[in-house]
């Protein structure tokens, strides 16, 4: 699936609710001569399309097309205007930029004694909010002042701006070089996803020592520990080691938690840091725990004090139903999750533009494995097929791998053996291309190349022999991904027992309910 070229402005028109829509038309009315301005012509005739048409632009007599750039780039910068005096957007990051700007007018014209006063007061408020970037620069411009206009109420005003500049530098620094791994470790995983041998895990290990810098947990601010934690989660990812990755979102969460005032100002954070908590809960199956964090993130998401935009509601919509597929994943409960799969089309259709591709495929990988759980292989084929005609193969590759592999599984349970052979020679080439070929995946493709010489009466213990061997790699440290993205297990002992994959799952989850 390729992503269309969308024109920018055009999405940034049909991006706005109807009170923004509102406030732009009376941010532009506030003079009159503005009433009839052809960038004021432009938006209406954009927001009443459907889709962007230059021609029809052109065709409308509003502009030529000589001047047709300028003036959207213009339209453009008038709805960001609009959009930065709207009060849903002021929050303390942009108010702090707002009252730094006006100290920069006020030390323009000369008005030292103003400026520093609104300064000192908005430099605070920063500090208290962990915005050391520009808390950083308030005190270069305050030094900037004081070479100018000498305050001697303070005799040591120049010695005290330059530790505190020091100090902030230092902490930005820690803060870069954490966010640097952090980012770093998150592009690995989104490249390769876990480490695949010894020399993988050598690697991972060393790259991550060799970056991470020295600290002292004490002396670390919010920021600082916010990216600590994220680096060593990402880290913990690569290398498969779950327990940690529980341990450190645990981290991130908590220390939302316990500065509560975050959550407001990075609530974009505090939802990434859930989400990723339930992803470890339910690599670790805790499922008690993953229900009660699911519950609890909800809540505070539907709060009335918790921010409200549209990027804020993407990310909800993404985190809650993602982990909503889980559980019914860790509790074998199949068919009760079936009707998440209509709300995540809407919500795909609805929040695509702000949602990245690799996040949509793996949507359509779980709404492809509800539907396998149910038996319902076609429809499971269906939404496999989305991800396998992927053609930008810049997303994760085990995710493309074991899609490929459970659409083998699908076919044959639809008894659609006349793909079969097609799709396990398109598979194998795909493997050795992607260089993924693991054990596990060897022996699923093994088992489904023979099906066919097998008689009827010896499939059990062509079940029972594949069962065997697949059981050795369920703790093995590089192998055991397999079974994070498909429950092979549970289909084999479905066939050896003839019971439902469902019920497999939920006679499992009932043993290890905690």
């Amino acid at each position: 699936m390729t992503t269309p070229h969308k024109d920018a402005l055009f999405v940034l028109v049909k991006s706005l609710s109807k009170s923004e829509k509102r406030q732009f038309k009376l941010y532009v009315g506030r003079l009159g001569v503005n009433t009839d301005a052809k960038f004021l012509a432009l938006f209406n005739l954009l927001d009443k399309t459907k889709s962007y048409s230059e021609k029809a632009i052109l065709e409308s007599g509003i502009v030529k097309k000589a001047q047709l750039s300028n003036l959207k780039a213009h339209l453009y910068k008038q709805i960001l205007v609009s959009l930065r005096l709207n009060p849903v957007n002021q929050n303390i990051r942009v108010q702090i930029r707002e009252q730094l700007d006006f100290a920069t007018i006020l030390y323009q014209k000369g008005l030292y004694k103003q400026s520093l006063k609104l300064l000192d007061k908005v430099k605070g408020i920063a500090i208290e909010n962990e915005e050391k970037n520009i808390a950083y620069e308030i005190v270069e411009l305050e030094k900037i002042i004081e070479t100018q206009y000498i305050t001697r109420s303070i005799p040591d005003r120049a010695n005290e701006l330059a530790v505190q500049a020091k100090e902030l530098s230092a902490q930005n620094v820690m803060t870069s070089k954490l966010s640097n791994l952090s980012l770093q470790l998150y592009g690995m995983m989104l490249k390769v996803g876990y480490v695949r041998s010894d020399e993988d895990l050598k690697k991972v290990k060393t790259y991550f020592n060799d970056h991470l810098p020295i600290y002292d947990i004490e002396d670390l601010g919010f920021r600082e520990k916010l990216w600590l934690y994220k680096a060593y989660l990402w880290y913990s990812f690569l290398i498969q080691d779950f327990l940690s990755c529980y341990k450190y979102a645990n981290k991130w969460v908590d220390l939302f938690y316990e500065n509560k005032d975050m959550i407001y100002l990075n609530p974009v954070f505090f939802l990434k840091g859930s989400n990723y908590l339930l992803e470890s809960l339910f690599y670790v199956k805790y499922s008690s725990q993953f229900k009660a964090t699911l519950i609890k993130m909800e809540a505070m998401i539907e709060s009335k004090s918790f921010p409200k935009n549209d990027n804020i509601s993407s990310l909800a919509f993404l985190y809650l139903n993602s982990n909503k597929l889980n559980q019914h994943f860790l509790e074998g409960t199949f068919e009760k999750g079936l009707y998440l799969v209509r709300i995540v089309e809407y919500g795909i259709n609805k929040h695509k533009d702000r949602i990245d591709e690799h996040h949509i495929m793996l949507l359509y990988y779980k709404c492809a494995c509800l539907y396998f759980g149910v038996g319902d292989n076609k429809m499971c084929i269906q939404y496999l097929k989305k991800i396998i005609n992927n053609k930008n193969l810049k997303m994760r590759e085990d995710l493309m791998c074991f899609s490929r592999v459970l659409s083998l599984v699908a076919h044959y349970e639809a008894g659609m053996d006349y793909h079969l052979e097609v799709q396990l020679k398109s598979t194998y080439k795909f493997l050795i291309k992607m260089n993924d070929m693991h054990a596990v995946q060897k022996e699923m493709i093994k088992f489904l190349r023979n099906l066919r010489d097998i008689y009827p009466t010896d499939l059990p213990n062509a079940f029972k022999k594949l069962h065997t061997e697949l059981k050795k790699y369920e703790n093995h440290p590089y192998e055991k991904r397999a079974f994070l993205y498909l429950d092979i297990i549970s289909w084999l002992e479905s066939h050896l027992y003839n019971k439902p994959v469902g019920e497999i799952v939920r006679e499992k989850a009932k043993k290890l309910t905690r």
